[in-house]
């Protein structure tokens, strides 16, 4: 047997379909009660929030661009500041090499002064040496003229013999070129 559809539940959907007078009129009545209610209570309260974030958006906004001024300003700052320690540093920097170049200067100049200082002392030193020498020379050859003499006499000499004998023998020697070499 066929199925026949139920006439209930075929006439219950097509009231959307093709609404009545009625449900258009009470349809409309929640619709503008709807709308009185949230022109009322949740415009305002939601206009207020949006007025308030447009205000801490512009708020933001603003401290963006003081900050921006500011961090700008700072950085100018802060190149400026950097330049006048890179001029400081080449100063420095100068400054030592000045020192330096006369540092190095001073102490050539002081070590050219100890040098000649100890050419000079060596120079007397050699002198010294050499008047010493001489005068151990004289001596021995006064020693060795009196031994000579008095082998040759066969006799001792007197202190006035042997000083005359030693003076002719001295003044036959030539000790100036003794003296001279250095």
């Amino acid at each position: 047997m066929p199925v026949s559809p139920h006439p209930v539940l075929a006439s219950s959907g097509s009231f959307l379909i093709t609404p009545s007078v009625g449900l258009m009129i009470w349809t409309l009545l929640v619709f503008v009660a709807s709308m009185l209610l949230l022109r009322r209570f949740a415009f305002p309260a939601i206009r207020d929030a949006l007025d308030r974030r447009q205000k801490s958006i512009e708020d933001a906004i603003d401290t963006a661009d003081r900050t921006r001024v500011e961090a700008d300003k700072l950085l100018a700052e802060y190149r400026e500041r950097l330049k006048e320690a890179r001029v400081q540093a080449e100063e420095i920097v100068s400054r030592a090499r000045k020192t330096a170049q006369e540092q190095d200067h001073e102490a050539s100049e002081a070590a050219r002064e100890r040098r000649e200082q100890l050419l000079e002392q060596t120079r007397r030193d050699i002198e010294a040496e050499t008047r010493r020498a001489i005068a151990e020379i004289r001596d021995e050859v006064t020693n060795l003229t009196i031994l000579a003499t008095e082998k040759v006499t066969r006799k001792t000499l007197d202190s006035d013999d042997q000083r005359r004998l030693v003076e002719d023998a001295i003044g036959e020697l030539d000790f100036s070129a003794l003296a001279s070499e250095n």
